[in-house]
């Protein structure tokens, strides 16, 4: 018997496996685990140290020079007349600056901040750099995200009904979600998010339904959760749009904007990587009964079906959190994301010796097709194709 499986794709393979085979594929994925695993050292640590100390001399070195620039320039953004030589200098240290604070904080919290709460790094036993401790530059609290993130998505990945990431609750990119006219304003507030990314990932955790009209301790709970982003939330724009302006003196205003830049750089970095690794043609979704009884060899067939690659460099993959590598990524959540390019031949070399996907593709590839599905299930319509999906143990 096998189970039925959807996937809102045009390029979704059918994959019947028996049981023995899917527990074989199991098997050698935990020994790339393992084998990975046990070879990590010093080079490794060295990795995260030195990344580490990368992103905070460059983050404290751009709001420098944004407040230098600020400085140079004073009031520009109000109109007040300076000097051509000022006013240019001023500028490029405010751009620059600008520019230098997004990478910041795209290196913090995709390869640093969501790979530390990931657990990657505790084998160090380092009492800062720990998935206990860490809290990331973003307005999201690291307690929602690890709860919402990696127990439920990972947990869940893709499948229907339980991984509230399927169109982060709020948009229709499945036909398994029954249309509605409020979709289609979709393609509009699908660009909302992804400029207030960082707002959108901070409340993803409450249920808003729930706080509205669950029950009482649904409430509650939901209401407490909303405490806790909402006290998140202003002690980072404290940070960002406070405190760092105000040492800008007259340049107030130019140092906010800058900083609000800079997490525009963020957010919209952020969400493009994000969706390029969960929305592509050829990523699945499954229907829970395909969980019933899963096994762990189950589970990572379903990762390596429900996730997806880009294509890229050295650089390209850091700056992407290594979550460029998200079929590896889903497989290994806890494993240093610096061996994520090591471990990606063999996994794809698995994929193609059992006759399985192995979603990968160039940015243009993955985020094209993203937004084309956005855009089309904004409309009624939009038949999912059927793929057969392994039978499930025991069956």
């Amino acid at each position: 018997m096998t189970t039925a499986m959807t996937t809102a794709t045009t390029t979704g393979l059918p994959v019947d496996l028996p049981d023995a085979v899917i527990e074989q594929l199991g098997r050698e994925l935990d020994e790339i685990y393992d084998a990975t695993i046990a070879s990590l050292g010093a080079d490794d640590e060295r990795y995260i140290r030195r990344l580490i100390r990368t992103q905070r001399t460059l983050a404290l070195g751009s709001r420098v020079a944004m407040l230098a620039g600020a400085a140079i320039r004073p009031r520009g953004l109000l109109g007040r007349k300076v000097g051509p030589t000022g006013h240019r200098a001023g500028a490029a240290l405010l751009a620059g600056g600008t520019a230098g604070l997004g990478l910041a904080k795209i290196l913090e919290n995709m390869e640093i901040g969501h790979n530390v709460m990931h657990g990657q790094w505790d084998w160090m036993n380092d009492p800062e750099i720990n998935s206990t401790v860490w809290e990331w530059d973003t307005v999201c609290s690291s307690d929602h995200w690890k709860h919402g993130h990696n127990i439920v998505h990972h947990t869940w990945t893709n499948v229907l009904g339980k991984d509230r990431d399927i169109g982060y609750e709020i948009m229709r990119t499945t036909s398994e979600k029954p249309w509605n006219p409020v979709y289609l304003a979709q393609p509009i507030y699908n660009t909302l998010l992804a400029l207030l990314f960082e707002w959108g990932v901070g409340l993803h955790e409450i249920d808003f339904d729930k706080l509205a009209g669950g029950t009482r301790d649904e409430k509650i709970e939901q209401l407490e959760l909303f405490q806790g982003f909402a006290r998140k939330a202003v002690r980072q724009a404290a940070k960002d749009y406070v405190l760092w302006p105000s040492l800008a003196g007259p340049g107030f205003r130019d140092v906010m904007a800058a900083d609000a830049a800079a997490n525009l750089i963020r957010n919209v970095w952020s969400y493009v990587i994000i969706f390029c690794g969960h929305f592509p043609d050829g990523v699945h979704l499954f229907d829970e009964s395909v969980t019933e009884d899963e096994t762990r060899a189950g589970w990572y067939l379903r990762q390596m079906l429900g996730s997806a690659n880009i294509d890229g460099g050295a650089a390209f993959h850091v700056l992407a959190g290594n979550l460029s590598h998200q079929v590896e990524h889903h497989l290994f959540p806890d494993m240093p994301s610096n061996r994520y390019s090591q471990v990606a031949p063999r996994v794809e070399a698995l994929c193609a010796r059992y006759g399985l996907p192995y979603n990968k593709g160039p940015l243009r590839r993955q985020f094209g097709t993203t937004i084309r599905k956005i855009w089309r299930y904004a409309l009624p319509g939009g038949e999912d194709k059927i793929a057969t999906a392994p039978a499930v143990p025991g069956s």
